[in-house]
């Protein structure tokens, strides 16, 4: 594996999953509720029932399918009622878009394997499309030229958080669920497994893979050679080191999701540099490098875009068009154009912005026709497109983008 292989590595958020929550007393009473809630907290809190925007019949029932396979049952049906009742559609939540000059299009692929949360769409070097199916213990890949898709199992409770390609076609992935890392081969479907050093923990460069650690406050180096792994501890305590890339020279980088702060780590010594931003309630999902050697970022907690100049520690924020409860999360840049998206919106928006203009222009993204979805991760394709996801629906997207 090479620093070019894991340009766009991975983002390992590991903590110890807690067992299925008891059901909610929160529910409004009626016809079908106590179906809902023995059918929904198998696999999460009903409270993202109360959270959610809210949709037709036609709507829910859609969205349950995405989940469970339910197809033709009455049970289908009393709760697709029962949440139309109680949880119809709404747009408080609708993004503010910004229309503009811009063309881009969508494809959608479903992933097989209903639940699974598809998430973190990657390209790997063949040109096929990978993906991690965390609920589902699996890997999942796709042609985009024909349409097929085939899924691996991974280890049970792996619960994998995100998949990335090396230059020899093996695919990692973080064991989001059970401190782990592993490498698959698609070849054999052979998996090898690496514990990480410490329980509640768990990508790069000349063989080595990054990772961070967010609940234990770590990032961390694995030589999948030798089978070592060191750590290092973030300066600032509880600031959850969450997405991680490596810059043009193989250098990681890291942002903080529970601090106003980027983090950049020494591939030898890991000694680690903070670069505080200015607003102290900020807190960065991922970041993303331009051609100039400015770091973009997400300013999660505040609704904004952020830039900043390592060489100078200066920083700069623009309010994103859908306000402070936006919540953008994953980003990219692409022929110095910056790609973001509104993940507190429904449908979340794709949100473009051009640096040397600072013009906006945003797009609702699709979900089949709910809008349950929400993208944490976005990357680049080799061709200057990008590849996102809609996890609550299973699905993976291709946005093609209008050349400049």
């Amino acid at each position: 594996m090479t620093a070019h292989a894991l340009s766009s590595t991975m983002a390992a958020i590991l903590w110890l999953l807690a067992p299925a929550p008891a059901a909610s007393q929160s529910l409004p009473d009626g016809a079908g509720r106590d179906l809902v809630e023995a059918t929904c907290s198998g696999c999460h809190r009903p409270s993202l029932i109360e959270r959610s925007k809210g949709y037709s019949r036609d709507g829910w029932r859609e969205l349950i399918l995405t989940m469970i396979d339910l197809e033709g049952t009455g049970e289908l049906e009393t709760i697709a009622a029962y949440l139309a009742t109680h949880f119809p559609e709404g747009d408080d939540r609708a993004p503010s878009l910004v229309a503009g000059d811009h063309e881009i299009r969508f494809t959608e692929w479903v992933a097989p394997t209903p639940g699974q949360r598809s998430r973190d769409p990657v390209e790997a070097p063949d040109g096929n499309i990978w993906w991690a199916g965390q609920w589902a213990d699996l890997a999942g890949r796709l042609d985009p030229v024909t349409g097929d898709m085939e899924e691996f199992a991974l280890p049970e409770g792996a619960k994998p958080h995100t998949v990335t390609a090396d230059t020899q076609g093996n695919i990692w992935y973080t064991g989001n669920g059970n401190a782990t890392m592993g490498r698959l081969d698609p070849a054999t479907g052979e998996v090898t497994v690496y514990p990480m050093p410490d329980p509640v923990a768990t990508d790069d460069a000349d063989g080595v893979v990054w990772f961070t650690l967010q609940r234990a406050n770590m990032i961390g180096r694995l030589d999948p050679a030798s089978g070592d792994i060191d750590l290092a501890t973030a300066p600032v305590a509880n600031s959850r080191p969450y997405g991680i890339k490596l810059d043009a020279n193989g250098v990681p980088w890291v942002a903080a999701n529970g601090s106003n702060r980027l983090y950049r780590v020494d591939r030898e010594s890991m000694e680690i540099t903070q670069f505080e931003l200015p607003d102290a309630a900020t807190s960065v999902r991922r970041l993303a490098f331009a051609g100039d050697g400015t770091i973009w970022y997400v300013n999660s907690s505040r609704g904004r875009l952020g830039n900043l100049d390592p060489t100078t520690g200066e920083a700069r924020e623009w309010d994103s068009p859908s306000g402070h409860g936006s919540h953008p999360y994953a980003i990219a840049v692409i022929d110095g154009i910056v790609w973001y998206n509104e993940s507190g919106q429904r449908p979340d928006a794709l949100v473009r912005f051009d640096p040397a203009t600072e013009m906006f222009q945003s797009w609702a993204i699709p979900s089949g026709d709910v809008h349950a979805g929400i993208v944490r991760h976005m990357r680049p394709t080799r061709d200057g497109n990008l590849l996102i996801h809609q996890s609550s629906t299973n699905r993976i997207i291709l946005v093609e983008i209008e050349p400049r």
